[in-house]
């Protein structure tokens, strides 16, 4: 009961405000001020800083670009199994399985449309009937740069407005359809397995979404969905390149077609991921 309300109460905040509160804050470059927001961080979430690129906190110029910190390529070895999928980042499987028909299960009692989380669309999600979904969330103390689970061509980018609810275990708990009202990114790749989509989910204090290829998408906070189409062989990825990035951190969602992979059977619902690790394979 309590966590319903308080879950309840946290829906209510002013998320669009907050969030541009902490975008500006997070890029505050006072050397004083921002090492000391840093080296809090680093404290309370016990960050792993040797795994980092830069592993001395105060070297960043901003909580930012620590916070989307590069990690040494040695610390995150991407898996070498035949028809490997891997994750796409480090965090906390929050929901993996199989689609019902249209329904993607968000926590017990909740679920979602794949029309829903797609903007509306009806093309994009019927490409997903029935097909795979990964949820991954990503926690403050988490990599925070998104890579490809295998190698793909960008079709296409879709803009969506909505909501900023947070989304820890205790929000999704009780708030329906939060995935598919949050304000998200789509991306929609062309991949050997047919189309793979990765929808970026924004939240509260998620100050901005990037993707490599436009760099940043929000802010500003649109009102409209915006689609945009890319030519074969544009935009291409191999396996485990970086394709976008959370400045603050927030959730993924993985989408594959019907029959054409599945989830490694050690994977479930609570289980902590790092990026580049067996994700699910191929089905040959």
């Amino acid at each position: 009961m309590m966590k319903s309300l308080l879950a309840r109460l946290i829906s209510l905040l002013p998320a669009h405000a907050i969030s541009r509160f902490t975008y500006r804050l997070t890029r505050i470059r006072t050397p004083w001020f921002k090492n000391v927001l840093i080296r809090l961080f680093v404290h309370h979430f016990r960050v792993a800083m040797d795994e980092a690129v830069e592993p001395e906190p105060t070297a960043y110029k901003d909580f930012n670009s620590f916070f989307t910190r590069a990690l040494r390529h040695d610390v995150r070895p991407l898996a070498t199994e035949p028809d490997a999928i891997l994750s796409p980042v480090d965090g906390q499987i929050s929901q993996l399985g199989g689609i019902e028909e249209q329904q993607i299960f968000q926590a017990k009692k909740h679920s979602y449309s794949l029309t829903s989380l797609l903007g509306g669309s009806a093309t994009l999600a019927e490409y997903f009937i029935d097909g795979k979904f990964c949820t991954i969330y990503l926690s403050p103390r988490d990599y925070h740069r998104i890579h490809m689970p295998l190698a793909g061509d960008l079709r296409e980018m879709v803009y969506v407005p909505g909501k900023l609810f947070s989304v820890n275990q205790m929000t999704v708990a009780f708030v329906p359809s939060l995935f598919a009202r949050n304000e998200r990114v789509i991306n929609i790749f062309d991949t050997e397995l047919g189309p793979m989509a990765m929808v970026l989910v924004g939240a509260i204090n998620v100050g901005s979404i990037e993707t490599s290829w436009h760099g940043c998408i929000t802010p500003p906070y649109g009102e409209e969905i915006v689609t945009w189409r890319y030519d074969a062989n544009t935009v291409e990825f191999k396996a485990g390149d970086e394709m976008g990035r959370f400045n603050m951190g927030s959730t993924v969602i993985l989408l594959f077609t019907k029959d054409v992979m599945a989830w490694q059977a050690k994977e479930q619902a609570d289980s902590f991921v790092k990026m580049g690790r067996l994700l699910g394979t191929a089905n040959r």
